[in-house]
């Protein structure tokens, strides 16, 4: 499995464009394909905003998790 795969997978099948996403963290989007192809870290900040968006934890953005969301 590919590093950030979970990230590619949640905009797949929530039906974002990587432009879409790339607008609501205000970052270009050519940085947004890097990050999900693993080509560069995601920033901390980034991964609190894209599990914010998709209501997951950062353990499964990132791939430590295959739970989406922990319970509080």
């Amino acid at each position: 499995m590919k590093r950030f795969e979970n990230i590619r997978n949640l905009r797949e099948d929530n039906d974002k464009l990587q432009v879409e996403l790339a607008a609501y963290l205000d970052i270009k989007q050519t940085t947004y394909s890097k990050y999900e192809l693993g080509k560069i870290n995601i920033p901390v900040e980034v991964l609190i905003k894209l599990a914010d968006y998709y209501d997951v934890s950062i353990d499964y953005l990132v791939g430590r998790s295959k739970v989406k969301k922990w319970d509080a």
